[in-house]
């Protein structure tokens, strides 16, 4: 077992693996990293998809299956995907039954076209829970404004939702509030809320990729100085609306009646700019009750030489608001900024979809010729 890795979940934070494909699940690869690296969940996307299912033959023999069924494309994604998706939940289901369903949970993403479409949305999370059939399924939503009341109506019918593609801080309060009401409607229809679980998926390297470029441009010292340094003061921001929302006399009355908090999870968490340490984004947002998903190069890292120094958030709040206080004194307008990264998070997961669905298409081609 690695000690860094178990000295963060010793922390309090959950270890996932942001990556997935068929020849990790059958090499057993992924069962070994929950034994040896501490990971006890797993988190997919249409980008992860499209590079395992163009990168081996490992889903020769499902596509030719599918072309001999004559199944069209958007039918082949979903079968091949909910098949790894099972598979994981399997191969993770122990952390999930000795966590008491807090862990142990893989995440399946809705089809990123339909991130304004709140009834199709709805309608697709219906589907791939049904089709995955696995208690510790997520089934992944973009925190647009459509897709605010998609995570509610999605909760209230008992289904476990992983809400991605978080980068504003009220975006993120309206994210809790959506959870909630989800519960809330769960209980008035008579459901047991303490098999719902969710996580709110706050995106950190992109913040400093796009405020890092727009200190370049200003170019001054004192721009130089705070470059690398507001995701993390973003991220850090976010876990103090954690701790004051999940601190009410309405969360206290959904607890009391088996609700799980809301955990916030860090993603996209390796670092963009090579001059930065490739743990930054992980030693530096160590706080209990938080989920940190890796790509397997980051958690690879921090298996080897990452350092867990205690609670690196909650003695950092003032700090934090200091950060963005000073870019704004800058000009640097963090209300655009989180604005530009969803609108391009959402663009680049809807390019990544197109780009998965051209793979099987190609690839239930090959299979049937």
């Amino acid at each position: 077992m690695s000690k860094p890795l178990s000295d963060l979940s010793a922390a309090g934070v959950a270890v996932w693996l942001d990556d997935i494909s068929r020849e990790r699940i059958r090499t057993g690869n992924l069962a070994e990293l929950a034994r040896t690296h501490s990971v006890v969940g797993v988190t997919s996307n249409p980008t992860i998809f499209q590079k395992a299912i163009g990168g081996g033959e490992t889903y020769n023999e499902q596509l030719r299956d599918l072309a001999v069924r004559g199944v069209d494309v958007g039918e082949a994604v979903r079968a091949i995907t909910a098949a790894d998706i099972r598979d994981a939940c399997d191969i993770l289901r122990p952390a999930y039954d000795a966590s008491s369903g807090v862990d142990g949970r893989v995440s399946l993403e809705v089809d990123p076209r339909l991130a304004h479409e709140t009834e199709r949305t709805v309608a697709e999370a219906r589907a791939l829970w049904w089709s995955v059939d696995r208690p510790n399924l997520f089934i992944k939503i973009p925190a647009t404004k459509s897709g605010l009341p998609a995570i509610t109506a999605t909760l209230a019918q008992g289904i476990s939702v992983n809400v991605t593609l978080i980068f504003a801080l009220d975006r993120y309060e309206a994210v809790m509030d959506a959870f909630m009401t989800g519960l809330e409607q769960a209980l008035a229809a008579g459901r047991d809320i303490s098999d719902v679980a969710s996580v709110a998926s706050f995106f950190v390297s992109r913040v400093d990729s796009e405020v890092d470029g727009r200190l370049a441009k200003i170019g001054t010292p004192k721009a130089e100085a705070l470059r690398s340094k507001a995701a993390i003061a973003n991220a850090r921001l976010a876990y103090e609306l954690y701790e004051k929302i999940f601190s009410t006399p309405r969360w206290e009355r959904l607890a009391a009646a088996g609700g799980k908090p809301q955990r916030p999870l860090w993603a996209s968490t390796s670092t963009k700019d090579p001059g930065l340490p490739d743990t930054l984004y992980v030693t530096e947002l160590i706080a209990p009750g938080t989920v940190n998903t890796m790509p397997e190069a980051t958690l690879e890292a921090f298996a080897d030489h990452g350092v867990v120094p205690g609670d690196t958030i909650t003695p950092n709040y003032e700090d934090a608001r200091a950060v963005l206080a000073e870019l704004a004194e800058l000009g640097v307008d963090m209300a655009d900024v989180v604005e530009v990264l969803e609108v391009e998070g959402v663009r680049k997961f809807e390019d990544s979809w197109n780009q998965l669905l051209d793979t099987i298409r190609e690839q239930l081609g090959s299979a049937a010729s």
